[in-house]
């Protein structure tokens, strides 16, 4: 227990509330800007096992403001989950942590739920949240949301049975277009750190079961402006009529497999993946791409660059790929068809 000395002589956790976290299982989606702060964060910490998955792999932009990753990892084309985990168990060798590089989606989330006590959001994207949410009530699993964009953050926790839902608060996805994104907003990282260090803290408190310090509110900064401003969320539970936690809908968990495509936000990279997982082989991929272009491979993704094209392309062991160079899902979704197949 040495190593928590510090955070142990806060009140608001203690020698008990040290052993409630290092006996904690929290699974963490999304390894970006969010996904790394979360985990370095509950690393220190000391909760005890870290279930990290994220579906990307390291580039050089993220390095301004995804603080668990360096040029290194850029150079080794690393994914995400794999270099963060690698620091982590630098960080803390005596906590567990289990990374998965994959896209989360209804045929998996189950059970990269399966266990843990808490489900923290390091996401870019309404879908997966709300899918989130979907298993959070399903399951009784609290979630912590959070949302950057710009120097503009938000966060609220979700505690099954208790407070309002992400679909109280939002009843569905945006339409594209009508929010902003990192590609058309930036971000920087100082609001990233400020939303964090508050997930984390009601990470702590929920972890420490102190579930009566969490208020139900939405909380919103905005650190360019130095603003800091809470909604009560009370009333939206009151109100009923939502279809996730008042009608037990779970739209977004028993949705149906199909082809998913999506530009990745402030990547220049559209993510193209198959309607049904697949297990490559990538020593055997590598070896039939190479007469067609530029190669290069490590253990978890093959990067290929076709001759002839400005477009490169990074598959994964799962059958998806990241094609860097457009925006045009006709076009990347086209080139995954010519080299990978429907």
């Amino acid at each position: 227990m040495d190593r928590y000395s510090r955070q142990t002589r806060f009140a608001g956790i203690g020698s008990e509330g040290q052993k409630k976290l290092l006996a904690s299982r929290v699974l963490i989606v999304g390894c970006g800007a969010l996904g790394s702060s979360l985990a370095d964060t509950l690393a220190r910490a000391g909760v005890g096992y870290l279930r990290l998955v994220d579906r990307d792999f390291v580039d050089l932009s993220n390095l301004q403001r995804q603080v668990l990753y360096d040029e290194a990892d850029v150079a080794a084309r690393l994914p995400k989950a794999i270099a963060a985990a690698d620091k982590l168990k630098r960080i803390n060798s005596t906590i567990a942590i289990e990374p998965h590089v994959a896209d989360v989606d209804p045929s998996n989330v189950l059970g990269f739920a399966d266990g843990v006590d808490l489900i923290l959001d390091g996401l870019d994207n309404f879908e997966t949240r709300f899918l989130l949410n979907d298993v959070a009530l399903e399951r009784s699993i609290p979630y912590i949301y959070a949302g950057v964009v710009g120097s503009f953050a938000q966060m609220m926790t979700v505690i099954p049975g208790q407070t309002a839902c992400l679909r109280c608060l939002i009843d569905g996805v945006p339409e594209p277009g009508t929010t902003a994104t990192c590609d058309t907003a930036g971000v920087i990282a100082p609001a990233i750190q400020v939303i964090t260090a508050l997930q984390s803290t009601v990470a702590l408190q929920l972890l420490t079961g102190q579930p009566e310090l969490v208020r139900p509110r939405l909380t919103i900064v905005d650190v360019w402006e130095g603003t800091f401003r809470e909604m009560d969320l009370t009333s939206l539970k009151e109100r009923g009529g939502c279809p996730t936690c008042s009608g037990g809908r779970r739209d977004f968990l028993h949705g149906e497999a199909a082809s998913k495509s999506l530009v990745l936000c402030g990547r220049n990279s559209v993510q193209v993946a198959p309607s049904e997982k697949r297990r490559l082989d990538l020593n055997d991929l590598e070896q039939r791409l190479k007469p067609l272009g530029a190669v290069s491979a490590n253990p978890f993704l093959v990067r290929f660059q076709p001759t002839g094209e400005d477009l490169e392309v990074t598959i994964f062991r799962d059958g998806r790929a990241i094609i860097q160079g457009t925006e045009d899902l006709i076009a990347a979704k086209a080139l995954y068809t010519r080299y990978l197949g429907n």
